[in-house]
């Protein structure tokens, strides 16, 4: 993997602990995000672990030119409230994490990346919605109706289970909001991601908001019984 951070005490730090950990490989370092691409392209890492905000061309940035690379991006965010997360979830991250992380939680992070799955941090995520949300909705400019997208497909279930996933709940918990099986969960998810176009988790909580699925406050099922 490869660690991309402009403060070297924290490139240094995130270098001991994620390359003493089991079945992790650390083979190089950037201090910014032009430095992270040209690294990311010479050395094939499976994960790029980037940081949001660095001088010049940025962790946002990086992640878009490094799109259809087949590098996965875990982006590393100070903020909970930093909205240039969502700017690196559209450019293709795989997911964030706050910087305040245990080691434990990195260390899973990295490894769940690399496994192609999405890691989606629930204290960033739902700050994030509320910090979003509380800003005045725009007033749709009048003229016909606006296609709803992609989210026409989803059953009522699914946009259910896609907009607790937007809110940072992970399978377990969704399944006990909706009081489903895990299982049952997970197999929504995979038609979710299969009808929106999404490579992953993080590519369809960006497609919620993008689409307005996201409402006024904090999603809460009123139990069972939706199909």
């Amino acid at each position: 993997m490869l660690i991309a951070d402009d403060d070297p005490l924290l490139r240094a730090g995130l270098a001991v602990v994620l390359g003493t950990a089991d079945r992790i490989e650390v083979v190089g370092r950037a201090e910014d995000g032009l430095r992270a691409v040209e690294l990311a392209r010479a050395l094939r890492p499976d994960v790029v672990l980037m940081d949001v905000r660095m001088p010049g061309c940025d962790g946002v940035e990086a992640t878009r030119r490094l799109a259809g690379s087949g590098v996965r991006v875990l982006v590393l965010t100070t903020f909970h409230h930093d909205a240039s997360v969502w700017g690196a979830l559209r450019a293709g991250a795989a997911g964030f994490l706050l910087k305040r992380a245990s080691p434990e939680r990195l260390i899973d992070a990295v490894h769940a990346v690399a496994a192609g799955e999405a890691v989606l941090d629930p204290a960033v995520t739902r700050d994030l919605l509320g910090h979003l949300l509380a800003a005045p909705a725009p007033v749709p400019a009048p003229g016909p109706p606006v296609d709803p997208g992609p989210l026409a497909a989803l059953t009522v279930r699914e946009r259910e289970v896609l907009r607790l996933a937007a809110e940072g709940h992970p399978n377990e918990e969704i399944a006990a909001l909706l009081h489903l099986a895990e299982s049952t969960v997970k197999t929504h998810v995979k038609r979710v991601l299969g009808k929106l176009g999404a490579r992953d988790r993080s590519q369809a909580v960006a497609a919620a908001y993008r689409h307005g699925l996201m409402g006024a406050q904090p999603y809460r099922p009123g139990g069972p019984g939706v199909p």
